[in-house]
């Protein structure tokens, strides 16, 4: 007889444990077991069976790998964690018997210090691996840099968010990664491309920030985690491009509103023999001369054949071996080894490698002859990062958002372009006197604020990102200030087949129903209003005949008629209240006439131009059946051969398929109610106009 199996001993009893058990195991406290499990990234799993998985008679709601609780009994921080439960209960003894002085020595003293070095070794084992996970971290630490300092969230966790991100948009300055950028409602997205990993994360505008009832410590810990991850992230990054990291920051800069201009980057041959100016230049210059070096051999690339451009390749790898290291190379490049693709075959075609240079030499040309003045109005740290991260170094701003770091003052001749994001600006005024004339020879009249500068470039902000998305410089005069913007469309979704498209005309991606219901109220459209004005001409010539008769001596005498009689009912009635008895003959043989005489009218006019008589055109619901009566018998035929296949389907095809037609109907029904909604504005634009 074989031997009985004991229960939870095997399968999923064995392989999940509740979070109860995991917290008795560890010998720690809850709230350290969520940080715990943050810090290491594990998270809760959902066993197939949470019956067979629990061990009691009621199934529990958490479980956890049995293997990875296992894995956190070797946790050094285990350790830090039990030290600050025995500091807590010194703490808490020393403060019940009034020895306040003690307390704060302990806590002083005695805080054991956690660090996490060891714990982003272990999860990101390759620097790849961790920008593939930077998403996340870039959002939360953003998020807690523009928060307000509370009791939840202390001053020192905000500064140190502000510092590492301001250091990593350093970084995307000087070596001009950032791609794309577009502007939502929850916030500002950036794209950006590090060693051939595309990276987007969201930045929060910056209005005055109501912090909600959410749970701080947890979120406090997941940025204790990505602090560290960033950090680490930016010395590996400063260290590739030869800058000394941390850079050096001026803390009355910043405090004076320098943000970006309150670090100072030097690079390592600076650092180390002290000379800060004239020696970072030349730093920067050889560390970017084999990488600009290879830039413009691959742009120079595209006007030769494939042979060339592989031995071209071949040659550049090769010098790029001899003098530096590997690493540092595919840093300096941009591109990863992962993204590398070699032949196996030596006697087949040579593959193209991939060439982030060429994006990197676009974005830093893009914006670099200009000269930009931000208003006061316009948002100044976005709009300073994006024109300095694509080849803008001249950017100035007003005075009372910062004097540190402005490149030059309103006033100033140099400036080509202004941002302003107010209505739209008039030209300056002639003078009117001839001491104006005099002192404006002297220059000593000072221009208005609410004038344009002759000669300066006026847009709206939304120009720097659509020139950004475009991978080129817009018109200006679309954003000017006053003009109805184009559409801000995201530069990561593509509209697809079927789709509304507002960059398409609307007559290229409307359907044929639609066009034919659109010429249905054009022509309804056109025809009430040519009723009208012939209405109106008719009225006017027999006011014109009742003011010639008083006019040859007549007496004006107004006749008797009811009081409810309104205006139509005198000489315009229409010809389908026939039946009603309340007009005399005269009066509808009048109309019949005048019917008669705007038809006949019509005619000579339509046969004068050369052009079709145009007949008043049924209701809309008369013309909708006119044309579902004439639909061709090869739609009937195709209708009931889907039909005939969905009848030899499998059901859960069948099913699959009906799921995919309604979804698909659902699409097409939102794309129309957009068309049509585009169609009513611009039919309002054009009688505007």
């Amino acid at each position: 007889m074989g031997r009985i199996k004991e229960k939870g001993t095997s399968g999923n009893a064995k392989n999940y444990i509740t979070r109860s058990q995991a917290v008795r195991k560890l010998q720690i406290s809850l709230p350290d077991f969520r940080r715990l499990c943050i810090f290491k990234g594990i998270y809760p799993r959902e066993p197939r069976s949470k019956k067979r998985a629990s061990k009691s008679s009621t199934p529990s709601t958490t479980f956890y790998y049995s293997k990875d609780i296992q894995y956190l009994l070797h946790e050094p921080l285990l350790a830090k964690f039990r030290d600050q439960k025995a500091l807590a209960k010194k703490i808490a003894k020393a403060l019940g018997r009034n020895e306040v002085s003690d307390a704060a020595r302990f806590e002083k003293n005695l805080t054991p210090k956690m660090r996490l070095d060891h714990i982003i070794k272990e999860r990101y084992p390759t620097f790849v691996d961790a920008l593939r996970d930077l998403d996340d971290a870039l959002s939360m630490l953003f998020l807690f840099a523009n928060l307000p300092s509370t009791e939840n969230i202390p001053p020192k966790f905000i500064a140190k968010c502000q510092r590492l991100t301001l250091e990593f948009e350093h970084y995307l300055i000087r070596t001009n990664s950032l791609r794309k950028s577009f502007l939502s409602i929850k916030g500002i997205y950036y794209q950006a491309t590090i060693q051939g990993q595309d990276i987007l994360w969201l930045v929060p505008y910056r209005f005055v920030q109501r912090t909600a009832e959410v749970d701080f410590r947890i979120m406090g810990t997941f940025v204790e985690f990505y602090t560290t991850l960033l950090g680490f992230v930016n010395f590996r990054l400063y260290t590739s491009i030869g800058l000394v990291y941390p850079p050096r920051f001026d803390l009355k800069s910043d405090e004076q509103g320098a943000e970006l201009a309150a670090f100072q980057l030097e690079g390592k041959s600076a650092a180390e023999n002290g000379e800060n100016d004239d020696n970072e230049e030349m730093a920067d210059a050889e560390t970017n001369e084999k990488a600009q070096a290879e830039a413009d051999k691959l742009t120079a690339l595209a006007d030769e054949d494939i042979e060339s451009s592989a031995n071209t390749q071949q040659l550049l790898d090769s010098q790029l071996e001899t003098e530096i290291d590997s690493a540092d190379a595919e840093a300096a490049a941009g591109v990863s080894t992962l993204d590398k693709f070699s032949s196996i075959d030596p006697t087949a075609d040579s593959l193209l490698q991939p060439s982030p240079l060429a994006d990197a030499q676009v974005a830093s040309k893009l914006f670099e002859p200009f000269t930009f003045f931000l208003s006061r109005e316009a948002p100044r740290h976005p709009l300073e990062f994006l024109l300095k991260a694509f080849g803008c170094k001249r950017v100035g701003w007003d005075m009372s958002l910062g004097e540190p770091g402005a490149y030059c003052a309103e006033d100033d001749s140099r400036i080509t372009h202004q941002i302003v994001d107010r209505p739209d600006l008039p030209l300056p005024s002639p003078p009117t006197t001839d001491a104006e004339v005099d002192a404006d020879e002297e220059g000593v009249v000072a221009r208005k604020s609410n004038e344009r500068v002759p000669g300066r470039t006026y847009i709206q902000p939304q120009w720097v990102w659509d020139c950004i998305n475009a991978g080129q410089l817009l018109r200006p005069d679309l954003y000017a200030p006053g003009a109805t913007l184009p559409p801000h469309l995201s530069p990561w979704v593509k509209a697809r087949k079927g789709e509304y498209d507002p960059t398409v005309p609307l007559a290229e991606q409307q359907t044929a129903a639609e066009a034919e219901d659109a010429e249905d109220e054009d022509l309804e459209d056109v025809g009430d209003e040519e009723a009208e004005n012939e209405d109106d001409a008719i009225e006017a010539a027999l006011e014109e005949e009742a003011g010639g008769d008083s006019e040859d001596g007549g007496m004006d005498v107004e006749l008797a008629h009811s009081d409810d009689e309104s205006d139509e009912d005198k000489g315009n009635a229409p010809a389908d209240d026939a039946e009603w008895g309340g007009i005399s003959d005269a009066e509808e043989e009048l109309d019949d006439a005048a019917r008669q005489a705007r038809e006949h009218q019509a005619e000579l006019e339509a046969e004068a131009l050369g052009k079709p008589l145009v007949t008043k055109t049924p209701a809309k619901g008369e013309a909708k059946k006119l044309r579902d009566q004439k639909r061709s018998q090869a739609e009937k035929e195709a209708a009931e051969d889907v039909e005939r296949r969905k009848m030899m389907m499998p059901r859960r095809k069948r099913k699959m398929y009906e799921k995919m037609v309604y979804s698909n109907a659902r699409k097409d029904e939102e794309a129309e109610k957009l068309r049509e909604k585009r169609r009513k504005i611009e039919k309002k634009a054009a009688k505007g106009q």
